[in-house]
Order: C-alpha cells, then structure tokens, then sequence
C-alpha cells in the first residue's frame, strides 16, 4: 500500500506494477530486511480512533499503550476537565483521548522536542486540540494546572538498563523514551514524588509500567487510595492505576 497507493485486496489480487512502483516496493523490502521496524516503513500507526505518524524521532506505539487509553477513557464517571499526558512521545495517548473527550484541556509533555515535533503533527493531522509542552515531566506544565489535573496518564520509560534489547528496537527507536535507571523505576519514582501536587481531588492516575515492576505501588503513598497493579491483554502486570482521595 505505501508502494502502491492502492488498497491491499487489490495489491493481494495481483495488480500490475510499473517500474517506479516496482522500485519503491524494493526499496521499502530493503528497509524492512535492513531491520527497520515496518510501523517506521509505512509511516504510521492505528492508535484508538487516531492514526499516529511515527518515524525515528519517537517510540512506536504499543498495544499495551493503546490498552491503556481504553483502560484512561472508563475511569472517571464523568468527563474529566483538564487531562495531562507526561512522556507523550508521538502524541498517541494525548491525541486519542482528546478525541475522546473534545471538552477537555489536553496537555501533553516531553523532554525531547524531536518527539514533540511529531506529536504537533498527529494533533494537526487528527483535528484533536492538545497544548503541547516541552520540558522534564511536570516542569513543563503551567503552575495554573496543580491540583486541578482529572485525568493523568502516563507511558515513561521503564526499562532496566541491564536488559537486553531485541535488534529490531535497541537499533531503532530512542533509548531516552525506553530506559531508565533504578532498574526502570527511575522516571515512574520521580513521577510519583510531585503527582499528588498537580492531581485534583478524585482525580485518577494510569501509568504504564513493566510486567516486574509491580512493587511501584509502594511509591503511591497516602495522598492516593484504591491503588493497584492491572493487567494488560496477555494478563501479565502492566499498569499503576490509583486515584487521588
């Protein structure tokens, strides 16, 4: 399809190939043996209700991500007024849900500008409104959102620096939206020490996690209540999720 420009039953049914496609479809063959990740190749991804471009600047969204705005989008009983996405990367999450609740004031931060150049890009191309803020997790937030934030949802990087990485995402996508230091706990620690500052009463936090890192809600101290470790779709621990008393 991104060869062609046609629809994939008519690529499957054998459509005839002009040379210029022929060398696209080869070029994009070469990439993909090269180890290039194909969401990079095709250029973007499904994610809810948006299709999020993605390239080298950011991390390619997840199912478990995905799974983690469905989880974001049941968890208050009414419509939240003000939702924060630290570590948008692509934007994902902060587009999806803005789509979900179009009243909300969406924020949405990264450390990297690169990454929030292709998050001002998927806002554009959704139609979603979400104010984009560089800076280091809360630091990028205007002082005028603390305490008054109803929805936070969050996908840091939680990887131990000891692991190994498969090829295909080591080689690819950015360690600085993959790894953290305390063996992956270090930005989901920094996290948890000013949340409760920026959250409004009642407000619900989601914050994805990796499957051995379930020991996070000890960081969640008494400022939060019913928090708990879910699981993702293959059942294994995958997400903090509390809410603010």
């Amino acid at each position: 399809m991104r060869a062609t420009g046609a629809s994939r039953s008519k690529v499957a049914a054998g459509m005839p190939l002009d040379d210029e496609t022929a060398m696209a479809y080869s070029v994009l063959c070469k990439r993909r043996v090269a180890g290039e990740p194909l969401q990079y190749i095709e250029g973007s991804v499904p994610f809810g209700t948006a299709e999020i471009m993605v390239d080298q600047r950011v991390l390619i969204p997840r199912p478990e991500t995905e799974y983690l705005w469905e989880k974001a989008t049941l968890a208050t009983k009414e419509a939240p007024k003000v939702i924060v996405d630290l570590c948008t990367g692509s934007g994902a999450l902060a587009v999806a849900l803005s789509l979900s609740f179009p009243d909300a004031q969406v924020w949405a931060t990264d450390v990297s500008a690169e990454a929030l150049e292709v998050a001002q890009t998927n806002v554009r191309a959704n139609e979603a409104t979400v104010e984009i803020c560089e800076g280091d997790l809360f630091d990028a937030l205007p002082d005028h959102l603390r305490g008054g934030v109803d929805l936070f949802v969050s996908n840091p990087p939680y990887v131990n620096p000891a692991d190994e990485l498969p090829a295909e995402v080591a080689d690819w996508e950015p360690r600085l939206a993959l790894v953290a230091g305390e063996e992956g706990r270090a930005t989901i620690r920094a996290i948890s020490e000013d949340l409760a500052t920026w959250m409004a009463p009642g407000g619900w936090f989601l914050i994805e996690i990796g499957e051995s890192q379930g020991d996070v809600v000890e960081l969640f101290g008494d400022s939060f209540v019913e928090v708990r470790i879910e699981q993702d779709l293959t059942k294994r621990p995958r997400y903090v999720v509390g809410r603010r008393r």
